[in-house]
């Protein structure tokens, strides 16, 4: 037993050590502003003051009242913990509440903390904070205590203008995408609206998809990065879920794929994304992959399947255990290139580029592929995209096609023209006894002609009196 008291005292005595030998180099209260001026950064701006200009009034104004509400919470959750805590220690037991030592720390820490100090009284005559300027002050503070990610993103319009959105780490791009519905005037009833992000040194793009958080990719750029945001139409982007007969039955003859129709479109989407589970589309054919630290291109047979891309090692076959793993997607993302015939030297302009999102500069661990021509390459890229997004990017297409068909609804309705009360269209009339409703046409409403003999006016009438 005193073995065991003389352990744990050594021990209390190297964590107490360890604490003081990490207390001049960073407090807690330091390190805590430190990551959080990390995580609040502006995307497409030279600074975050540069950003808060940008955004207009009334946008300024719900960020201020967004921050409020964060910093709000964590007060009302420390002072809701209090009140059970008395509840717990008030009731009629005396059995004391058992207290690990990382609870003792932090009750240590918590009683030597000074109580904050009161907010300091306007001085007469003070203005409040009512300019642009005192606003953007007001919110650099908010933001360095706020506890959520909290992106200033510029985003660039298909005519070269630019939109100021405030982001954070909650909302995700359909979500963003609702509010550039909001703030510009594009056809929101098609679904083929995307955000995309491009890479001017790797020379790459992407398209986000609906279900991503965007503050999260766009944490891994860094902060000297060129990397854009760009709003833009892109009809490629669900055109496997429009047209799934070019994805699963792409062996077949083109003439046939042309006359697939509606009903055998939707049969296919049932079979392959409303099973028990996703069917991949069973794609293979001859891909150019660019070597490893060299600048050639070599022709080889790869393979898709749900957990990767395989190729056919030379001399082998396509059975299932003379497959060799090229890559898994459950790390990477799949990208899109610019000019990859003048930048590496590719056979084509028709190339994907697999890499991890973090990687934002030439790196041994991308890989290239190139394929023959532009079908091709919407073949693997949307076939990847399923096997790497599953049912997840059916629900994504999904919830665009309600979205597009509310808003087109919507608009119809409100351009249709306002019927003349004095000549309706077809109604519809229903009994209070239960009957069905009886249709009347608009003839059954028609005034009944004047009389034939239009009796004198009586005697003194309009006589002034």
């Amino acid at each position: 037993m005193e073995d065991i008291d003389a352990m744990f005292s050594d021990l209390l005595g190297e964590m107490d050590m360890l604490t003081q030998s990490l207390g001049p180099e960073m407090e807690p209260a330091e390190m805590t502003s430190v990551s959080q001026r990390e995580n609040h950064f502006s995307i497409g701006f030279t600074d975050l003051n540069e950003s808060l200009n940008e955004l207009e009034d009334h946008d300024l104004d719900a960020l201020m009242a967004d921050l409020g509400s964060d910093l709000a919470e964590p007060e009302r959750t420390a002072r809701t913990g209090h009140v059970d805590t008395q509840k717990h220690t008030s009731g009629g037991t005396d059995v004391p509440t058992p207290i690990c030592l990382s609870q003792m720390s932090s009750l240590t820490s918590t009683s030597s903390t000074p109580p904050p100090e009161p907010p300091k009284p306007l001085l007469p005559g003070a203005p409040e904070a009512n300019s642009k300027e005192d606003k953007i002050k007001l919110a650099l503070e908010k933001l360095k205590e706020a506890k959520v990610k909290k992106l200033v993103v510029r985003v660039i319009m298909s005519d070269g203008s630019s939109k100021t959105l405030m982001v954070d780490e909650r909302q995700t791009v359909s979500d963003v995408l609702n509010d550039l519905f909001e703030k510009t005037h594009c056809d929101r009833s098609c679904v083929d609206w995307s955000l995309c992000e491009t890479n001017p040194e790797l020379q790459t793009e992407r398209e986000f998809e609906d279900h991503e958080y965007l503050v999260e990719p766009l944490s891994t750029w860094t902060r000297d990065s060129e990397n854009k945001i760009l709003f833009l139409m892109r009809p490629n982007k669900y055109v496997l879920f429009k047209e799934p007969q070019i994805f699963y039955l792409w062996k077949k003859d083109k003439g046939f794929l042309n006359d697939i129709k509606d009903i055998q479109k939707e049969l296919l989407l049932k079979e392959h994304f409303e099973g028990p589970s996703v069917i991949v589309p069973d794609l293979e054919g001859l891909l150019y992959l660019r070597e490893d630290g060299k600048k050639t291109w070599k022709r080889r047979y790869f393979l898709l399947r749900a957990s990767g891309i395989y190729y056919v090692p030379k001399g082998k076959t396509k059975t299932s255990s003379d497959l060799a793993c090229f890559v898994q997607f459950d790390k990477v993302n799949i990208y899109t290139t610019i000019d990859y015939r003048r930048k590496y030297k590719a056979p084509t302009d028709f190339c994907f580029v697999l890499k991890h999102p973090q990687i934002q500069k030439e790196s041994q661990y991308i890989r290239f592929l190139c394929c023959d021509d532009e079908h091709t390459l919407s073949l693997w890229v949307n076939s990847i995209r399923v096997a790497k997004y599953g049912a997840t990017l059916y629900k994504n297409y999904q919830v665009a096609v309600k979205r597009a068909s509310t808003i087109g609804s919507t608009l119809h309705l409100t351009s249709l023209p306002a019927s003349s009360p004095s000549t309706p269209s077809t109604l519809h009339r229903g009994k209070g006894n239960g009957h069905p409703p009886q249709v009347w046409d608009s003839a059954d409403y028609l005034p009944e002609p004047p009389p034939d003999f239009i009796p004198p006016p009586p005697p003194g009438w309009n006589s002034g009196v």
